[in-house]
């Protein structure tokens, strides 16, 4: 289907004394028709280079690269090529050509030069497989980032191709929705024989592939079943990865003496496992928390009665936000969940004046939000947008950190002051300053992003999905930096995110929204303890947690309100301690 042989690929820099930079190093593989592969590396490791490589929108600096038996090098190939490999990127704006989701579908379609009647038939089913079926009149750009991903997904569908290549393609999902296009590629591998090639940093999404690559530094390092694969804890660490969160469990329940057998890849395995080391007994209650509400601190955001519609008095109306009403507390870190398209994002840029309420009103730290009040507002509220590496506009990295402080009127003694704290609170090294932003790897592009909102030093920061398309790697390294932010200087901190797993681990509250309205709002254990309710909003509830709630239920005497790998090592070893060697015991 595709094959690589010997390819390596150079990204030539602009600058005449710079050299080029080897994105893809010798690789030699091969893809065969109808296979699940998923491939794995961290940021700047090459994965993304490689699969516009198998579709010709970059040609190799050296070797070949066939699909279905046609080089990609070959002019009067290309369009047979993109016939036979559909690739969905992982931004969803660089795909939408349309001005209403039905026309975007029917774009590919009617370019292959299709009858109605089977663009219909097509646009219509691809519609109906990602759940979008309700939008189709809809203008593209007036969606969701969610919803965005859903229509370029069904647009590549809309083509039958017989290989797809999704480059994190699920980044921007909500858990149901990543859930069902997941069950969506499987489906069609199963049933239409559709290669798939998925490019993730969820390592959850590999378990059912049929192979697993790891590329790192240009190279594939690794490759095998996942099973072989994720047995590799420490090689994956060094590549920047990790593995499933049931599987670092398991792992680390190992290294301290409990006699498990295996390797977990799923929820089902590590309930299996763990059943062979624990004995029933009475049920310890699905609800252990004694934490604060947190509705007891000073107030510094008062939210009442908000609701914003767009486009008012238009086709394309739409109630983002309806009467909404909550204070947020000073210094807490606040999660911000719910499906596609339920208000997070607008909810959010009312904050610093973005968008004005249609009704109620918005108070920061006594700041009634409006246009007299915007500068001060904005120097109070640093809001950092999904892809926030697109806010980067300057020359160096410097520039770009300093841009905002600059215009305070600061001295440059305290400009640079503030340059260093920030980079020290991030990990940035001073030799990035002088090099231009758009050379950087995805990881430190985005951390060059919030240094320049954070050198302005706000009072509330707010991070619209802050680690999507982050490797794990990075990913921890944001959340360390804003726990240690959040502790050091008492900032203030909202976080949106569809990542379950990172909110129950680094909030203190959660909201939750609904349709533009406020669901819940209360500490990550209340929430998710009512995991009916959430999976009706199209939400989740950590894999941890799942894992435990399935102990209880069965009857063994773990707590169901588990949330993390941590606490769920601490309450396995409250249980099995003192059982003695050879039987399944760890030693406290």
């Amino acid at each position: 289907m595709i094959e690589f042989k010997d390819v390596c690929f150079e990204y030539r820099s602009q600058s005449a004394d710079q050299p080029a930079t080897r994105a893809i190093n010798g690789i030699t593989e091969y893809i065969g028709e109808g296979e699940f592969v998923v491939v794995l590396g961290r940021n700047g490791s090459g994965k993304s280079t490689m699969a516009r490589l198998m579709n010709a929108l970059l040609l190799p600096t050296r070797g070949t690269v066939w699909v279905e038996g046609m080089d990609t090098s070959k002019d009067e190939m290309v369009w047979e090529i993109r016939k036979t490999l559909g690739m969905v990127f992982q931004n969803p704006d660089n795909q939408i050509v349309a001005t209403t989701v039905e026309e975007d579908l029917a774009f590919g379609p009617e370019n292959l030069g299709l009858v109605p009647a089977e663009i219909r038939r097509r646009i219509d089913e691809a519609a109906r497989y990602v759940g979008m079926e309700g939008h189709m009149r809809h203008s593209p750009h007036m969606l969701s980032g969610g919803q965005k991903q859903r229509v370029a997904i069904a647009g590549i569908l809309a083509m039958e191709p017989k290989c797809i290549v999704l480059d994190e393609s699920t980044s921007m999902l909500d858990p149901k929705g990543r859930k069902e296009v997941l069950n969506l590629v499987r489906t069609l591998n199963r049933d239409r024989k559709i290669t798939i090639i998925l490019i993730t940093h969820h390592m959850e999404e590999a378990v059912d592939a049929d192979r697993v690559m790891v590329m790192d530094n240009g190279r594939i390092v690794m490759k095998g079943t996942p099973r072989e694969i994720f047995t590799r804890t420490e090689e994956l660490k060094k590549a920047g990865l990790s593995v499933p969160r049931v599987t670092q469990l398991i792992h680390r329940l190992k290294s301290k003496g409990l006699a498990l057998s295996g390797t977990a890849l799923t929820v089902d395995e590590a309930e299996e496992s763990l059943k062979g080391v624990l004995c029933k007994g009475e049920k310890r209650g699905t609800l252990d928390d004694t934490s604060e509400s947190g509705e007891n601190g000073e107030v510094i955001v008062r939210i009442r009665d908000l609701t914003h519609i767009y486009m008012p008095g238009t086709t394309f109306e739409k109630k983002a936000l309806d009467n909404v009403s909550m204070d947020i507390m000073r210094g807490e870190i606040l999660g911000i969940i719910g499906h596609t398209g339920s208000g997070k994002s607008t909810l959010v840029q009312h904050l610093n004046g973005l968008l004005k309420p249609t009704s109620g009103s918005v108070e920061v730290d006594g700041l009634e939000c409006g246009k007299k009040t915007l500068k001060e507002l904005r120097q109070k509220v640093g809001l950092i947008f999904q892809y926030p590496e697109h806010q980067l506009f300057e020359e160096t990295v410097y520039k770009d950190i300093i841009f905002g402080p600059a215009r305070l009127g600061l001295s440059e003694e305290e400009i640079q002051e503030r340059v260093s704290r920030v980079l020290r609170i991030l990990g940035l090294s001073g030799e990035l300053l002088e090099k231009s932003p758009f050379e950087l790897s995805g990881g430190q592009k985005r951390r060059v992003a919030i240094a320049g909102v954070l050198a302005m030093e706000p009072e509330i920061l707010v991070l619209d999905e802050p680690t999507a398309g982050l490797d794990p790697q990075g990913s921890e390294e944001v959340f360390s930096f804003l726990t240690r932010l959040n502790k050091i200087n008492g900032t203030t901190i909202l976080i949106i995110s569809h990542n379950m797993d990172q909110i129950a681990a680094y909030c203190s509250r959660v909201a939750v929204l609904n349709k533009g309205r406020l669901e819940m709002l209360d500490t990550p254990k209340r929430v998710f303890s009512r995991e009916e309710r959430l999976g009706e909003l199209g939400l989740d509830i950590p894999e941890i947690t799942r894992l435990f709630r399935n102990l209880a239920r069965s009857g063994y005497p773990v707590s169901g309100d588990i949330l993390t790998v941590p606490e769920a090592v601490r309450e396995i070893a409250g249980l099995t301690a003192g059982q003695e060697p050879g039987k399944g015991g760890m030693f406290p």
